[in-house]
């Protein structure tokens, strides 16, 4: 991943220190290894922010922040990566993790009626929360897993292209002196 890309997206933590909201956790935000952009800490960042996305919790932002902190990935990255479930996308992939976790549990899926109700899920919660949290857990360890791999790969495949790079230009450079003092 370019790390400049990544930089210019990413707020700093003196941005968000100026915050009244986040005072709390100025200790937290205070750690200069939160805040780097290795191929490391991006991809454990990418892992932890998916894992903690694709769990049917509250407070996934806050999870994330603690995954972060004991795996020393990026903040930024861990806590931002949460909104993939955001209100427009949770019924679609907790509907999803729902049917994973029903195949996996061998349990019949149950189909919502016409005229959702705050009753008709409070009565089905028992029947569905197994289900929802099975499929999650195993959706979040697979995509936390894909993701990680595919960001080490996707970073060293950008390194070694790089280097290619810098490589022919040397190539190029130096031909053209060697032309030039054979002239």
């Amino acid at each position: 991943m370019p790390r400049r890309f990544l930089q210019r997206y990413i707020p700093g933590p003196d941005t968000l220190k100026r915050q009244r909201s986040l005072r709390f956790m100025a200790p937290l935000i205070a750690d200069p290894g939160l805040w780097l952009l290795t191929r490391r800490s991006v991809a454990n960042a990418f892992s932890v922010g998916l894992f903690c996305a694709l769990l049917p919790i509250p407070f996934q932002m806050v999870v994330a922040a603690i995954g972060a902190r004991l795996s020393r990935c990026n903040l930024a990255l861990a806590v931002g990566l949460v909104w993939i479930t955001n209100p427009l996308t949770m019924p679609l992939i907790f509907y999803a993790n729902y049917r994973l976790g029903s195949l996996f549990l061998g349990t019949p899926v149950r189909e919502a009626p016409i005229h959702l109700s705050t009753r008709w899920i409070a009565e089905q919660m028992h029947v569905v929360l197994p289900a929802l949290f099975l499929g999650s857990l195993i959706m979040a360890v697979l995509l936390a897993v894909l993701a990680n791999a595919g960001i080490r790969l996707i970073w060293r495949w950008h390194v070694s292209r790089h280097w290619k790079r810098r490589q022919q230009k040397r190539r190029r450079r130096r031909a053209l002196v060697e032309a030039e003092f054979d002239e």
